[in-house]
C-alpha cells in the first residue's frame, strides 16, 4: 500500500511538473509572439514615415522643377531665342546584334551575338567598353531569362512554378521593378508606334497570342512601345506567370514598355477571396506557395502596384487610362478648372487607392480612383443622371465610381488638346469598342473568364503615327498552351500531371452551353451580403486608415454594356485627326519632366 501511495504521489508530482512546464512554455512562446509583434508594428510606422517622406520629396522635387523650367523659359525668350519642347534622343551603340532562329517547339526566338569580330583595333577596343557597360546594366538577365524561358513553354516548367524558386524569382523581379515604377511620373509621356492593350486578368492564353503574334521577335526587336491599361490578375488561373512575364519585360525594356494601373492592382479587390474564390489573385499566391509565403509574394507585388503610373498620353494627342477621366480637383485663380493631367501627375508616388494610405488626401484619393474605377455614361444615363454641367453622374456599378458623359468627354478632350481616350475595364466579345461620338475606346485583351461566349476575341490597338489599327484575336485561333479537359492534346497524361497542370491553369474545365451564354452580369455582380472584411494580420504593413472614394465591396465589376462594338470595317485611318503628325513631335511638357519616358534615360541604377 505504501508502495502504491508513492507511486500515486510520484505521478502526481510529474503531472504538476508537466503542467508547470507547459505553462512556461505557452508563456514564453506569447512573449515572443507579443515581441515579434511590436517589433512589426514598429516596422509599419517606419514604413509609413519613409512612404510619407518619399511623397514630401517628390512633391518638392516638381515644384523645384516647375520653378527651373519657367525660369529657362523666361531666359530663352528674353535673349530672343525660343522655347524648344521636341526632345533630342541618344541613340545608344550595342556591342550585340541578334541572330533569330526557331526553337524546339516551333517558335521563333532571337539570341545575342557579339559584333565586330573582324573590326579595327580602334573598333573593337571601343565595342569592348560598351560591352562591359551592358554587361554591369545587364545584372538582372539570368533573373528575367528564367521568367522568359518559363513563359514560352510553361507545361515544361511546372516543378519551377510550384517552387520557392519561383516565388523568390518574383520577390527579387517585383522588388526592382518597383523602384521603376516609383521614378516614374504619374502620367507617362509616350511616342508612337505604339501598341495598347485592356485588360489581361491572368489569361495566359490570350497574352501568348499577342506574344506570337504583335511582338513575334520579342518586345525589344519590336519597333514602338508597348502601354497596358491594368487589370493584369483576378479572374484567370495564370495570375502569377502573367505579372512575372510583364513585370521582367518592364525590367528589361523600362523605357518601352508602360504598366499603368488598374482597379484590380488594388488590395481590396486582389485580396478579395471571398468574392472571387480561386480565381483571387491572393488565393492564387497563396495555395501556390504556401500562406506565409504566399501572403509575402501578394503584399510584395502590390507594393509595386501602389507605384504603379496611373495614365498615359501618346503624341500630345491620345489618353490612356484604366477607367477613364477624372473630374477637375484643382481651380486656377480665375475660376477655371487646371489641367486634369497635372491633377494625375500631383497623386503622390505611392498611392493604396483601394485601400488608401493614412496620408493621401481626398482630392488626390478622388483623382486615382477616377482613373482606375470609371466607366463612359450609358444612353440612359446621359438623359436621366449625368450632371448636364459638369458632364460627371454615378456609375452603373455602385459603390461611388463615377461615369463620363459626352460633355466630360469634351471639355476634357479641348482642355488638353487631345484628340481620343483609349481605356479598358469593360469586358467587350469583339475586343475593342467605341463610344462617345467615336472619342472613347474600349480595349480589352482577354476573351476568357468574363462570361462574353465561346466566340470572344481578345484585342489591342496599334497607334501607328497617324493612323489606329485593331488588331484581335479570332475565337478560332488554335491555342498550343492552355488546354479544355476534353482536349485529345492531353489524352496521354498522368491523372496527376493533369492535376499540376489545372492548378496552374494550364488545363481548363469544358464549359457547359449555359455557361457559354451567360451574360455579363451573371459573374460581374457582387453579393452584398458577402462578408467582405479581411482576416488577414496586416502587421508590418502600411497603415490604411483613410476613407476611399470608391467602395469595391459595394460596386459592380463591370456595368451593363452599353458601348458599339468595332467591326472590321471601321475605318479609322479617315477618323485620325489630321494634325496627329504634327503633335507627336512636341512633346510638351506639364509642369513635369516628362524625359523619364522621352529620352529614353535610367530613372534607376538597376
Amino acid at each position: 500500500m505504501t508502495l502504491n501511495l508513492n507511486r500515486s504521489n510520484s505521478q502526481h508530482k510529474h503531472r504538476r511538473s508537466s503542467a508547470i512546464s507547459n505553462t512556461t512554455t505557452s508563456i514564453n512562446k506569447a512573449m515572443e509572439k507579443s515581441i515579434v509583434r511590436q517589433k512589426e508594428q514598429h516596422i509599419a510606422q517606419l514604413q509609413n514615415e519613409v512612404a510619407a517622406l518619399t511623397n514630401k520629396l517628390a512633391k518638392q522635387q516638381k515644384q523645384h522643377q516647375k520653378i527651373m523650367q519657367q525660369s529657362s523659359t523666361s531666359t530663352d525668350l528674353a535673349n530672343g531665342g525660343h522655347s524648344h519642347t521636341t526632345p533630342k534622343r541618344r541613340h545608344h551603340l550595342s556591342p550585340f546584334g541578334n541572330v533569330v532562329n526557331t526553337s524546339d517547339l516551333g517558335a521563333v526566338k532571337h539570341e545575342r551575338s557579339r559584333m565586330g569580330r573582324n573590326a579595327s583595333i580602334a573598333t573593337a577596343n571601343e565595342l569592348a567598353n560598351l560591352y562591359g557597360k551592358e554587361d554591369h546594366h545587364n545584372s538582372h538577365k539570368e533573373l528575367v531569362d528564367r521568367i522568359l524561358e518559363m513563359f514560352q513553354d510553361p507545361k515544361s516548367h511546372i516543378a519551377y512554378l510550384n517552387s520557392n524558386e519561383f516565388a523568390k524569382d518574383i520577390l527579387r523581379l517585383t522588388k526592382k521593378v518597383k523602384g521603376i515604377f516609383q521614378a516614374e511620373p504619374r502620367v507617362a509621356f509616350v511616342q508612337s508606334p505604339a501598341y495598347v492593350f485592356g485588360d489581361i486578368h491572368g489569361n495566359l492564353e490570350d497574352l501568348h497570342f499577342f506574344s506570337d503574334n504583335v511582338w513575334r521577335l520579342g518586345m525589344a526587336l519590336t519597333a514602338g512601345n508597348f502601354v497596358f491599361l491594368g487589370d493584369y490578375v483576378d479572374r484567370g488561373m495564370s495570375c502569377l506567370e502573367c505579372i512575372a512575364y510583364l513585370f521582367a519585360m518592364k525590367l528589361l525594356l523600362p523605357h518601352k514598355v508602360f504598366l499603368l494601373r488598374g482597379n484590380h492592382e488594388t488590395r481590396d479587390v486582389n485580396g478579395w477571396e471571398e468574392h472571387y474564390g480561386e480565381r483571387s489573385f491572393l488565393w492564387q499566391c497563396r495555395n501556390r506557395f504556401g500562406d506565409d509565403i504566399g501572403f509575402k509574394v501578394w503584399n510584395t507585388i502590390n507594393d509595386a502596384f501602389d507605384r504603379m503610373p496611373l495614365a498615359a498620353v501618346i503624341d500630345q494627342d491620345i489618353f490612356c487610362v484604366h477607367g477613364g477621366i477624372p473630374r477637375p480637383v484643382t481651380q486656377n485663380h480665375d475660376g477655371t478648372y487646371a489641367s486634369r493631367v497635372q491633377d494625375i501627375l500631383d497623386v503622390p508616388p505611392i498611392a493604396g487607392i483601394n485601400p488608401p494610405l493614412e496620408y493621401e488626401d481626398e482630392h488626390h484619393q478622388q483623382v486615382a480612383s477616377d482613373c482606375i474605377w470609371s466607366d463612359p455614361a450609358s444612353d440612359e444615363q446621359e438623359m436621366n443622371s449625368v450632371d448636364p454641367e459638369s458632364g460627371y453622374g454615378e456609375s452603373l456599378r455602385g459603390g461611388g465610381a463615377i461615369c463620363f458623359g459626352h460633355k466630360a468627354v469634351k471639355d476634357f478632350l479641348a482642355q488638353h488638346g487631345f484628340s481620343y481616350i483609349m481605356r479598358a475595364h469593360e469586358a467587350h466579345a469583339d475586343g475593342v469598342a467605341v463610344s462617345k461620338g467615336g472619342k472613347v475606346f474600349t480595349i480589352f485583351s482577354t476573351s476568357k473568364d468574363h462570361n462574353q461566349g465561346s466566340k470572344a476575341m481578345a484585342g489591342c490597338i496599334l497607334v501607328d503615327f497617324e493612323n489606329l489599327q485593331v488588331i484581335n484575336r479570332s475565337h478560332a485561333y488554335k491555342n498550343v498552351y492552355v488546354h479544355r479537359r476534353d482536349s485529345v492534346s492531353i489524352e496521354q497524361l498522368s491523372k496527376q500531371e493533369i492535376d499540376d497542370r489545372t492548378r496552374l491553369g494550364l488545363i481548363t474545365e469544358t464549359p457547359s452551353i449555359e455557361e457559354d451564354d451567360e451574360s455579363e452580369g451573371s459573374f460581374e455582380e457582387f453579393d452584398e451580403s458577402e462578408d467582405s472584411s479581411s482576416e488577414d494580420d496586416d502587421d508590418g504593413q502600411f497603415s490604411y486608415t483613410g476613407r476611399s472614394s470608391v467602395d469595391p465591396t459595394q460596386c459592380m465589376s463591370s456595368p451593363p454594356g452599353h458601348t458599339v462594338s468595332m467591326t472590321g470595317t471601321f475605318d479609322f485611318a479617315a477618323m485620325a485627326s489630321s494634325n496627329i503628325s504634327s503633335k507627336r513631335n512636341t512633346m510638351q511638357r506639364i509642369s513635369e519632366d516628362e524625359e523619364d519616358t522621352v529620352l529614353g534615360e535610367d530613372p534607376m541604377d538597376l
